[in-house]
């Protein structure tokens, strides 16, 4: 008898705690996840009117003039081959880099075959390597290039104060630099076609209040595994549409840190790079754009680029991606409200739309949403608890469908691509927590593991193979993911429990979310 009372008064404990505290917290919950998710659903649907408006302009604009870019395919090589570039302007290239065996030889030769005259270009590899072994490497080829009659420049600090951010600001800082008027940024692992320069550079020449010319990335390696088709995924969305919309409508988005071209004029009137953050490229678009400066996305132009392969590697680039701009955001608020140079409009785009629903409701709205308030609910009980169709599975759905209408040849992909962002949305929510209240990993800087799968040449071949052999030999040391693995248990148990006592199916969508997070959490993702 003593047993059962003491049940009964559980019970009725926990029927107490439920109706008072619980319920009313799930709820609350539910109608921020609504609030949140219409957020991101007006800017996404805003985002792709912009789009589908700006691609109608084009297509008459084509048939109203056919010919325009016919004969234009020299784009002035002739007139370089035969010496004549006086009015064009010196530009700088700077290629940082950290310990970058495999792809070194890559982004130094695609930069020294640059069609520019050669009088008119200086080639500046950064080089921050710790291991004596590949800074001699890159040394040496930097001394294959000059004596092609290369102007290339080959440097190394003591120390990586600053890490990227300081080796472009000691570069800006070079004698030989300071009588350039462009600088273009590529990182280690990017190729820019020869033409690069001279499809950029007139953007730059024709305005004088335009400082950033951006290119769009072309991933070599996106068909390695599912992990690249996944992030070509995200990455033709950020391309194809934010950075078009920002670029047509505001004159501004984010710089991506690599191909592009500054003015160095611009660059400096902004306050040059600084290191305050893990993302220094937002934090100088940020800067330049509250001086007035605009932006021009160049989505022609594409530069070959590496994906991460390994989800080690994907899982850092993305903390830094996700910490970096709510860190900056918190920093820069104050900054970007009391700039007189630019109007309210552009200021609410830039706090509202690129920094607060982008890089902050984005990555909490799918984690909360996704991975607690639908299996608390299920656990709960739905009599209790309202959850409107239209949070649960229309907004949703329409916002899935506007990111992956970019990469049509991907579309099968979509289940495997929702269920891994879920996952992922874990790591990216903690990132942009700790990004807002800047804890101890807000400055944290991991450099993107690049295996060179940019090439096909033998050699290369060879050098990656051995590459992912290494990284085979670790995996049995590192395969396993706590935090996944925990998340997968979690859900897994709330889809039994809505087998069990539950009646609105939600165990479909557990089962399918479980067996993902324990594919990754088993380090099943990514090059084996």
């Amino acid at each position: 008898m003593r047993g059962v009372s003491m049940l009964t008064m559980a019970r009725a404990a926990w029927a107490a705690v439920r109706y008072a505290v619980v319920v009313p917290l799930l709820q609350l919950a539910v109608y921020l996840c609504a609030a949140m998710s219409l957020m991101l659903f007006a800017e996404r649907l805003y985002m792709g009117l912009v789009v589908a408006a700006l691609w109608l302009r084009r297509r008459r604009r084509q048939r109203r003039n056919p010919s325009r870019n016919k004969g234009d395919d020299d784009g002035g090589a002739g007139d370089l081959e035969s010496g004549g570039g006086e009015d064009l302007p010196m530009v700088l290239v700077q290629i940082p880099m950290f310990n970058e065996k495999q792809v070194y030889r890559l982004s130094i030769g695609a930069a020294c075959g640059l069609w520019w005259p050669a009088d008119k270009l200086v080639i500046q590899v950064l080089d921050d390597s710790t291991d004596a072994g590949i800074r001699a490497l890159v040394e040496a080829e930097c001394r294959r290039w000059a004596g092609k009659g290369v102007q290339i420049r080959y440097e190394n600090r003591s120390n990586r104060s600053g890490y990227k951010a300081g080796a472009m600001r000691e570069g800006l800082k070079k004698g030989y630099a300071r009588d350039c008027e462009l600088v273009a940024v590529f990182d280690a692992d990017f190729q820019p076609d020869a033409d690069f320069l001279r499809r950029t550079v007139p953007v730059l020449q024709a305005d004088p209040a335009v400082a950033l010319v951006q290119a769009r990335w072309r991933f070599v390696n996106a068909d390695e595994c599912i992990l690249t088709r996944i992030q070509e995924m995200s990455l033709d969305y950020h391309f194809s549409v934010e950075q078009e919309v920002g670029s047509a409508c505001h004159g501004f988005f984010g710089f991506n840190g690599t191909a592009g071209v500054w003015r160095v004029q611009a660059l400096a009137d902004a306050g040059g790079w600084k290191d305050r953050t893990t993302v220094e490229d937002m934090d100088l678009a940020v800067r330049a754009s509250m001086r007035g400066w605009r932006f021009v996305y160049a989505g022609d132009v594409q530069v070959r680029n590496e994906l991460p392969s390994s989800f080690k590697a994907y899982r850092y680039q993305q903390h830094r991606w996700s910490c970096g701009p709510a860190n900056l955001m918190r920093k820069m608020f104050w900054e970007i409200v009391a700039s007189r140079q630019v109007s309210a409009w552009k200021k609410v785009h830039v706090l509202y739309g690129f920094f607060f629903v982008r890089k902050v409701v984005a990555h909490l709205v799918t984690f909360l949403f996704y991975c607690v308030v639908i299996p608390a609910y299920v656990l709960v009980g739905g009599q209790d608890v309202r959850l409107p169709k239209y949070v649960a599975m229309y907004v949703p759905a329409i916002i899935t469908l506007l990111n992956a209408v970019c990469t049509p040849r991907s579309w099968h992909l979509l289940v495997f691509w929702i269920l891994f962002e879920n996952v992922m949305s874990m790591h990216r929510s903690k990132a942009t927590i700790i990004g807002l209240v800047e804890a101890s990993r807000a400055n944290e800087w991991v450099v993107t593991e690049k295996l060179g799968s940019v090439t096909s040449t033998p050699a290369a071949a060879t050098t990656m193979a051995a590459n992912k052999g290494a990284m085979k030999k670790k995996k049995s040391q590192s395969s396993i993911l706590a935090p996944e693995i925990v998340m997968g248990l979690c859900l897994l148990y709330c889809a039994v429990y809505d087998i069990v006592f539950g009646h609105d199916h939600f165990y479909v969508y557990l089962l399918m979310q479980s067996a993902a997070a324990f594919v990754i959490g088993f380090g099943y993702v990514g090059s084996q």
